[in-house]
């Protein structure tokens, strides 16, 4: 097996866990290659990976879920279990960005860096524990869990993840392979999406002052939303909250004065701010004929700093990673609060690279091989304690009421 020069770059020496022949460059080009955007292609890609754990004595197996498989994974046995968390399907891109490209420095194409870059070295710690444990058995278990729909933006009453969750599919600790150039986020914005249905009165075109257009009143109260103080707020990781208006539509013809006017907003709010309190100054924005409904809810990431799984992944990424290991916040959210929600920490960790969902997405090759050794070595971490990190967490459920939908004004 011939490795590209940026793989042969990283050192592998100091790794405690030996590396088996699978290369995750060149899995990593074969994921790419399969247009996961859609639902036959997710399938398509689910087969070839289950097909490529159970040709490295790992244990794999399916369950659908809406036409659509969820891959679950295991190594090893124990009294605790880590969970490697990745998702095979990507936002939809040009034909060309599904025929992989490497050169000196970059693996290019669609899901490279988000994120079957992280999967493919996912894949080969799998395999390198697999061949490990036929010797010396870890004392621990890892799950390797693939789900089919975590780019989906449609609505469901159920997604992947969750589902997973609900089968009892869990562990002690979570590391979802998101985008992070080899930091780790241990904080994301929650998410809060409304609907705002605004009412005016119709008039002709041609004298607007008899009416009252629905459509100035909505960019009004979007104006007053983006003023509230919960929006105004910062924190340790972040500047602000994010609002952005995703969707508007309103009015029926150009010589009208719209009655109605309909706006989707997507608001991310901080880890630290109590949804209750952004609900409620989102009620201040009550005028006759406006009405807020919540259309969708997932909450905030939050670890603590000093969670022990937290300072092993940490470590042992500082001594395969160039320059220092931040734990960072992250923007967008991640399937880790499926897990969060039930009381079991969920980080963020995956290589370098850039233009995710863009046209010029790459991954660093050098970051594939640096990563892959990180989570060995953080992996090797926990069976060095697995007494010590025994019991500390205790998985509970959750309150079904946070995710009901309701009106707020």
């Amino acid at each position: 097996m011939t490795l590209h020069p940026e793989q042969l770059a990283v050192p592998v020496d100091g790794c405690a866990i030996d590396l088996c022949s699978a290369d995750e460059l060149q899995l990593a080009q074969r994921l790419v290659s399969f247009d996961s955007s859609h639902d036959e292609g997710i399938r398509t890609c689910t087969d070839f990976a289950l097909g490529w754990l159970e040709g490295h004595d790992i244990h794999a197996r399916t369950f659908d879920l809406d036409g659509l498989p969820i891959l679950n994974a295991t190594v090893g046995e124990g009294p605790v279990t880590v969970v490697l968390h990745a998702h095979l399907d990507v936002v939809p891109g040009k034909k060309e960005q599904f025929i992989p490209h490497v050169d000196h420095e970059f693996l290019w194409g669609r899901g490279a860096y988000d994120m079957k870059g992280a999967t493919s070295a996912m894949f080969c710690v799998m395999a390198d524990l697999a061949k490990l444990d036929a010797v010396e058995p870890l004392g621990f278990r890892v799950r390797l869990l693939c789900v089919p729909d975590e780019e989906d933006d449609k609505p469901k009453e159920i997604r992947g993840t969750e589902a997973a969750v609900n089968r009892g599919l869990v562990g002690d600790f979570v590391v979802c392979g998101e985008p992070t150039d080899l930091h780790v986020g241990i904080q994301a914005k929650g998410v809060l999406d409304v609907r705002i249905e605004v009412e005016g009165r119709g008039a002709h075109g041609a004298t607007p002052w008899l009416g009252v257009n629905a459509i100035e009143r909505a960019m009004d109260i979007f104006d007053r939303l983006k003023l509230l103080p919960f929006a105004q707020e910062s924190s340790r990781f972040y500047d602000r909250p994010s609002i952005n208006l995703g969707r508007i539509s309103g009015g029926d013809r150009i010589n009208q004065v719209p009655e109605r006017c309909v706006m989707d907003v997507d608001i991310r709010y901080l880890p630290e701010q109590p949804v209750e309190r952004v609900r409620e100054e989102l009620m201040s924005l009550a005028v006759p004929g406006c009405r807020v409904t919540e259309m969708f809810r997932r909450p905030p990431a939050k670890v603590d700093t000093k969670d022990p799984f937290l300072l092993l992944l940490r470590e042992a990424t500082r001594t395969h990673a160039e320059g220092e290991v931040q734990l960072v916040g992250r923007d967008g959210t991640n399937d880790g609060t499926y897990f969060l929600q039930r009381g079991i920490p969920s980080v963020e960790f995956g290589p370098i690279g850039s233009g995710h969902h863009g046209p010029q997405e790459k991954v660093s090759i050098r970051s594939l091989r640096a990563y892959r050794l990180a989570l060995l070595d953080f992996l090797d971490g926990v069976r060095t304690n697995v007494d010590r990190l025994t019991g500390l967490v205790q998985p509970h459920g959750i309150d079904e009421r946070l995710n009901e939908s309701r009106s707020l004004l």
